[in-house]
């Protein structure tokens, strides 16, 4: 059972909210779960994300603003609950190029990974020349995963269908998926997770400047040490203030239309987890509002 979306904060608490017209960026809440394949519980992450917001200063101590006073607004829940992947994707499409429409920066709250190519489908259609940055322990490349092309394990093989996609902290996939990898993937770059360092992090942005892009972070992306909270945890993951400085590159040198941040996984009494994602969200929006 989930609390109604009247029962739910809105990002950043009450105080933060602001009205649709006046908001620069809007929250976009997708609990979709559908796919995972170890750990569930994705779909109580946005709930979760929300909740956690209402305890995260409002003042961004890195930014030196109050990113809220540039206008952040709250969406509904966008109803998922039943729908296959396929179908969850078209109606995050659908909402997200109702949003961009309307002159928003997109921040889309998951829910699993298979949500992911909905977002970029509705970003590439809108600002031509579209990359997607992707920070994640997985590759996601897979062609179908148990019979569904729209699992969790897919996201990336279907982003790649409407934009290049560069990847960022990766240190799992399959043997499939690494032959692909191998072969020369049209559109695609990794750093690996045993790579990452401040010059082969920031080597991911070469060729970017001033173009449009949308990024998405898998939460898993991060060392559990730092987000323990998700469905499939790996070992030797981003930390947190080395990846607070490759964002605030991203943000610098491209034009980042849409962000999404998917598959926290909650645990009761873990609430740090919940908080460190909710924070990171925040200094998102942060990044794109700053003058």
């Amino acid at each position: 059972m989930h609390d109604t979306d009247a029962e739910l904060p809105p990002f950043g608490g009450a105080e933060a909210a602001s009205p649709f017209d006046a908001a620069r960026a809007a929250v976009l809440p997708v609990p979709f779960e559908a796919s995972v394949s170890y750990g569930g519980g994705t779909v109580r992450g946005p709930e979760a994300i929300l909740r956690a917001s209402t305890q995260v200063e409002l003042w961004d101590d890195l930014l030196a603003f109050e990113p809220y006073r540039r206008g952040i607004w709250t969406d509904g829940m966008l109803p998922v609950a039943g729908l296959t992947g396929e179908a969850a994707v078209a109606a995050v499409a659908r909402r997200f190029g109702t949003l961009l429409d309307a002159d928003k920066f997109v921040v889309m709250l998951g829910g699993e990974h298979a949500i992911t190519p909905g977002g970029v489908a509705a970003a590439a259609e809108r600002h031509p020349g579209l990359t997607v940055i992707q920070l994640d322990a997985h590759a996601d490349l897979r062609q179908e995963y148990q019979g569904d092309r729209h699992s969790h394990a897919c996201a990336m093989a279907r982003a790649l269908e409407h934009a290049p996609v560069r990847a960022l902290g990766i240190r799992n996939y399959s043997v499939d998926e690494a032959t692909w990898i191998r072969r020369g993937i049209p559109g695609y770059r990794i750093v690996h997770g045993w790579e990452m360092d401040e010059a082969s992090s920031l080597g991911l942005l070469e060729g970017l400047n001033g173009t449009p892009v949308y990024l998405t972070v898998d939460v898993d992306y991060f060392d559990p040490g730092v987000v323990p909270a998700t469905g499939t945890p790996e070992p030797g993951g981003g930390a947190w203030w080395p990846t607070l400085r490759f964002l605030d590159a991203l943000f610098r040198r491209t034009r980042v239309v849409a962000v999404d941040v998917v598959e926290l996984a909650p645990v009761p009494g873990l609430h740090h987890a919940d908080f460190t994602v909710a924070r990171l969200v925040h200094h998102l929006i942060g990044l794109k509002l700053r003058a």
